[in-house]
């Protein structure tokens, strides 16, 4: 079976033996170019200098040249964080190609800023145009300095970035029919896909939401709806959707991790994007992400212990250490407050703004009083079920009885309910 992998090689001298041989040629190096890469990476400051010095003198060196791993003099020094060594070579005008690239990848943040500060002599020229040609790069031409330093999510290179008002590419819609998604598709359409998961894993970045976003959890609530939404349509690429949206949740999860009081979890939950339209029935205490999150159905960030004990707390408003009192307390209260509903519904009708109008008003009160009016009213219709009366035939029917008349109330209250 080796024949079919292999080229045959005629001075292999066994026949049992798979013969190696090197198919792909490589640039030899010479020594003096061997000794500059060297140099640079044991980060031998001096002989650098000198090999760059001779290079510039006797043109004995390519100081662009590369190691067997496909490494410039410039990756090896990012690569080796070695940044004195970097500048020196930046100071020389070795060819930079994909080097912020690189060192945003390597996460080494000193060189992300030295090469984003660096400037060319005016004049000089540029990369290479063997190095500028796509096939000799590592990157694809969608991944730019922004988007691949979201996709390694460090806050500090996103930070720089972002200080220097850079941008990432709207993504179009998935089935968008402009001529741009067009002849992308026609041309390439595995990079097309691929090139909008790799915008969406950028917007996806939890470092790139907290930096640039004004309000993170609406941001990360809206954009974990489109992933999941995403994911139901790209199929060849559901997993990676899937995740990113799973990614946003979890971020706007921790975020309410983050609260260190009740006042602040509050403001939290009671924030209001501007540009979101208010009910005028609803006070500034609406709990707005909290509704925001059920819409979107963020079942984490609902299920979070600090929204849950706030939560809690505002249900059990007015009776303070509820949850840790006796069963038999609790069934008593609630009984007495069952068979006050009448009473309670009264006031509350005739003076909803009074200490006990407003009292009715909790949650828990309010809960109670509607458990008890519903109980109320089907045992009343299960009284009225079991009346039987004669009917004359010449007469529509029997005048209502007392447990009829005593529905109606119901009746109409649930009609007038807005």
């Amino acid at each position: 079976m080796a024949q079919l992998y292999y080229n045959k090689v005629s001075y292999s001298p066994y026949r049992d033996r798979i013969p190696l041989q090197i198919v792909r040629a490589e640039v030899e190096l010479s020594a003096e170019e061997r000794a500059y890469l060297t140099a640079v990476e044991k980060g031998d400051y001096a002989g650098v200098k000198h090999a760059l010095r001779e290079a510039e003198v006797y043109y004995n060196i390519d100081v662009n040249c590369l190691d067997p791993l496909g490494r410039s003099a410039l990756l090896i020094a990012i690569e080796n964080e070695n940044l004195e060594v970097m500048e020196l070579l930046l100071d020389h005008g070795v060819a930079t190609g994909d080097a912020l690239l690189y060192a945003i990848r390597k996460e080494v943040v000193g060189a992300v800023e030295l090469l984003l500060s660096h400037r060319r002599p005016s004049g000089e020229k540029q990369v290479p145009s063997l190095m500028m040609d796509g096939q000799f790069s590592e990157f694809t031409p969608d991944i730019t300095p922004v988007i691949l330093a979201a996709h390694t999510n460090n806050y500090e290179i996103i930070k720089l970035l972002v200080q220097r008002k850079v941008t990432i590419p709207r993504p179009h819609q998935i089935r968008c029919d402009c001529v741009e998604c067009v002849s992308s598709s026609e041309v390439d359409s595995l990079r097309h896909s691929r090139s909008r998961l790799n915008i969406y894993k950028a917007l996806a970045s939890p470092s790139l939401i907290a930096l640039s976003s004004e309000d993170p959890i609406l941001t990360a609530f809206r954009l974990g709806w489109e992933l999941k939404e995403l994911s139901k349509v790209e199929n060849e690429f559901r997993q990676e959707y899937e995740e990113l949206s799973q990614q946003c949740k979890l971020f706007a999860k921790d975020l309410l991790d983050q609260a260190r009081s009740s006042r602040e979890l509050e403001t939290i939950l009671n924030h209001r994007d501007d540009s979101e339209e208010m009910d005028p029935r609803e006070t500034s205490h609406d709990l707005a992400k909290l509704k925001l999150a059920i819409k979107y159905q963020h079942k984490e960030f609902v299920a979070q212990p600090n929204c849950q004990q706030l939560l809690a707390t505002l249900w059990y408003d007015g009776f303070p250490g509820w949850r840790r009192r006796h069963w038999a307390v609790k069934l008593v209260t609630c009984f007495i407050i069952g068979l006050l509903f009448p009473v309670f519904s009264l006031i509350y009708l005739l003076a909803p703004k009074s200490a006990l109008g407003l009292f009715v008003k909790k949650p828990f009160i309010k809960f109670i009083c509607h458990t008890a009016s519903y109980l109320t009213f089907l045992f009343l219709l299960l009284l009225a079920s079991q009346h039987i009366a004669r009917t004359n035939l010449h007469v529509q029917g029997p005048p209502p009885t007392v447990v009829e008349w005593m529905i109606l109330p119901w009746v109409l209250g649930e009609d007038t309910r807005p």
